[in-house]
């Protein structure tokens, strides 16, 4: 062993940082476990997920009644039997309408609960929980709720109670499509079941905005409320505001449980796009082929309007391109 002096004195020299290697099994047990995690639910997506999509698209193309695997091709025949189906086409104007409705009213909904909560001092955890709460009921259990004991047509239901104090008639608020009360009780109990769930997503985008934003905006004079929400709060839910958009949007579309069990008759007014779909693929007919082409058509208009909607919102695109 080398030795130095200091004045006179032998101490021994520093000994040079030996490279710790890495052990050869260390990696071969990372990649182990990785796949014992993500094995199931991989294996799982491609059954469940990618295949019957994949089917769905190659079935769109051939005539295929009362059989999966058939062998007649049509080229794109479906494709022009559903975008000429008035029922089709009629319910992807209806929901287009409904989404500029419904995903406005939701967002702004659920930022104003989130505004609110985040404000309170005390029981904060409460009010949370009691907002979030309807996320965990059934679309179909909320739907005949609101069906059956607060938009019941009779003057036993508690919308026709409330109004008939001040002297109103009843009103059969799902059954009569003139004037189209049905509305009314579709975007309230969907408001009532989703309103929670964003509201939690922009409470936690609250949380992560940095005090230091508003107390220097305090210093620079600017105004608590209005304000400061305009150019502080709103520009950092930026991102979160993007996100439950495209969420909303993809919702919309997709729409099925609270229309089937709240509309009593099944009228073109009161057709979803899945329910012409499903009437379609799994009716009397069940034209699989027509069916898979709808659905193909449907999901090309969802991603056209969620990608349009995404570069409107700046989505995806950093900091210094804004």
């Amino acid at each position: 062993m080398s030795t130095t002096t200091t004045r006179g004195v032998a101490r021994p020299a520093a000994a040079k940082p030996s490279k710790a290697r890495p052990r050869r099994g260390l990696t071969a047990n990372n990649t182990l476990n990785f796949w014992l995690f993500t094995g199931p639910f991989l294996l799982g997506l491609v059954i469940f997920v990618f295949v019957p999509i994949g089917w769905s698209i190659w079935l769109s193309f051939f005539d295929a009644r009362f059989t999966v695997t058939p062998s007649h091709f049509v080229g794109f025949d479906n494709y022009r039997q559903m975008l000429t189906n008035s029922d089709f086409t009629g319910s992807l104007v209806t929901f287009t309408v409904f989404a500029a409705f419904i995903v406005p009213t939701t967002w702004a909904l659920s930022l104003g609960l989130a505004l609110l909560v985040h404000r309170l001092r005390f029981m904060r955890a409460f009010f949370r929980s009691v907002f979030f709460l309807p996320t965990a009921c059934s679309y179909v259990a909320a739907a005949l709720i609101w069906k059956m004991s607060i938009f019941n047509g009779v003057r036993f239901g508690l919308a026709n109670t409330v109004i008939g104090w001040f002297g109103a008639d009843n009103v059969a608020w799902v059954s009569n499509p003139s004037p189209p009360w049905y509305w009314l009780v579709i975007l309230t109990v969907r408001l009532w079941l989703q309103a929670g769930f964003y509201m939690i997503l922009f409470l936690a985008a609250l949380q992560n905005i940095p005090a230091e934003l508003y107390e220097a905006a305090a210093i620079d004079g600017a105004k608590p409320g209005w304000q400061t929400f305009r150019h502080i709060t709103l520009p950092q839910l930026r991102a979160t505001s993007t996100a439950v958009i495209l969420l909303l949007l993809v919702a919309a579309y997709q729409a099925f449980d609270e229309f089937y069990n709240i509309i009593t008759t099944r009228a073109t007014w009161g057709q979803t796009p899945l329910m012409v779909l499903y009437k379609t693929a799994l009716g009397a007919n069940q034209d699989y082929g027509s069916g898979s082409a709808g659905a193909v058509i449907l999901t090309v208009l969802i991603c056209a309007v969620t990608l349009l909607q995404g570069k409107f919102m700046g989505f995806g695109r950093g900091e210094e391109s804004k």
